[in-house]
């Protein structure tokens, strides 16, 4: 019954037309995204009810999760996508190696990073760019998601193997049940119990360890999943090395990320915390719209490195042309609506503070305008990392948040004050773009060299 199944889902990610079985992929993973996001907002939403520096206290805790989730990526995607060429190219016992090996790499990170993070609490918050009103806020948030972190980092991990292996429906029940169980928990613990910004913690926590079980149950429990099983864990430098050129991108992409969001929080506390809060809020918003952009191209990933692996080159580029239309047209259409809404957007979190009103209104409306580059700039991304070009993915995926955007914060408000701020991430997205169009030119020729 296991080699029906796994015959089937190579029949659809090597023959069925690009423009069907991307989709079919990308649905449920943009669920899984937009789920992940929105509840990343409900926290935002409900915290932001405490006052405006536990509002700014989500967004400085925000840096750390995203350095977590970077690692976990890295792993994910570094072991699915050697998981999908290899299933490509009938090497399922290979496949297996991998697939139990990044689950206990990431585990063993995870405790790691729950150790450091509840024993250097303090200086950690304030690292990531908190102010004096800020951290206690942060702190009584960050103390559970930092206990959560094995359970976190796995969660990442499995939802990116079943992902790759063309099973992102099993990976979006654990996610959107998680997500949705944080955003009930999250009014009863904040209000209901009086927890404050500790509340909204524990919900986050404990929904990351009821998706890392549910997860872990559709790994192992359908047939067509590699399960992970102590037998399978047998690994070697090679893996690891492999695991870590293929993975890179995605810990430079967010890792990088958080680097300069550590950055934006510090330069935003000098004009106060009502600047910290905006940026916050803005950052969620355009994190909901850019989850499904993401969610499209992790659609589109599993098909690139299957045919990629099987040799089909004209199907790999069909199928990111494909993605780049689907998406400019879909974020020209988000954008033009989230601009004319721009002000209620931002004033639905923070009603009562003009302050955070008006400069998170500037700042959303200038990043709508270079959005729509995102679809580009996103396929180009998973396009070089799912074929094996992990040395440009890298550079390409760390462009945006971390090439151009460190460099222009460290210019662009010390010239132009506030508005600098807020237009900085607007011009490291038209710098990104034009390079990531050069870099993904130059991978065009070479392909067009082998067919």
């Amino acid at each position: 019954m296991k080699e029906k199944d796994t015959a089937s889902r190579n029949e659809q990610m090597l023959n069925s037309p690009v423009e069907v079985i991307i989709p079919r992929l990308a649905v449920p993973t943009i669920i899984s995204m937009l789920i992940t996001s929105i509840y990343n907002m409900a926290d935002t939403f409900f915290v932001s009810q405490l006052g405006t520096s536990a509002s700014g206290a989500v967004g400085i805790i925000y840096s750390a999760m995203a350095l977590i989730q970077a690692f976990a990526f890295m792993i994910g995607m570094g072991a699915g996508n050697n998981i999908s060429r290899l299933l490509g190219s009938g090497k399922e016992e290979e496949a297996k190696r991998y697939g139990t090996v990044a689950w206990a790499t990431g585990f063993a990170l995870g405790c790691v990073v729950a150790v450091l993070g509840s024993t250097q609490m303090h200086n950690i918050v304030m690292l990531l760019g908190s102010t004096e009103t800020i951290a206690p806020y942060a702190e009584a948030y960050a103390r559970y998601i930092f206990l959560a972190a094995p359970f976190m980092m796995c969660s990442f991990i499995m939802n990116n193997l079943l992902r790759f292996q063309g099973l992102a429906t099993y990976s979006m029940v654990g996610i959107t049940i998680g997500g949705i169980l944080n955003m009930i928990l999250d009014p009863i613990l904040i209000f209901g119990f009086d927890m404050g910004t500790a509340g909204a913690g524990v919900a986050t926590g404990f929904s990351q360890f009821v998706s890392f079980c549910i997860l872990l149950v559709m790994c192992n429990t359908h047939k067509d999943a590699i399960h992970i099983t102590p037998r399978n864990f047998r690994p070697s430098l090679r893996m690891y090395g492999r695991i870590l050129y293929t993975g890179a991108p995605s810990l430079a992409r967010q890792g990088i990320a958080s680097i300069s969001s550590v950055m934006l929080n510090s330069i935003a506390g000098g004009y106060g915390d009502a600047a910290v809060s905006a940026m916050s809020i803005v950052s969620r918003y355009t994190m909901f719209i850019n989850s499904a952009v993401v969610g499209f191209g992790q659609g589109f990933q599993p098909v690139c490195a299957f045919n990629f692996g099987a040799k089909k080159i004209d199907r790999v580029k069909r199928s990111f042309w494909f993605g780049v239309r689907v998406m400019t047209v879909a974020l020209i259409v988000l954008c033009a609506i989230s601009m004319l809404l721009s002000g209620n957007i931002i004033a639905l979190f923070r009603r009562d503070d003009a302050e955070v009103i008006a400069i998170g209104t500037f700042a959303l409306r200038a990043q709508l305008i270079t959005m729509p580059l995102w679809g580009y700039y996103t396929m180009c991304n998973m396009f070089s990392q799912s074929i094996g070009y992990g040395v440009r993915a890298s550079i390409i995926s760390c462009a945006r948040q971390g090439l151009f955007l460190i460099p222009v914060l460290a210019v662009l408000p010390s010239v132009l004050g506030l508005r600098g701020l807020q237009l900085s991430q607007p011009l490291s997205d038209i710098l990104a773009f034009v390079l990531a169009f050069v870099l993904t030119s130059g991978i065009m020729k070479e392909l067009d060299r082998k067919v």
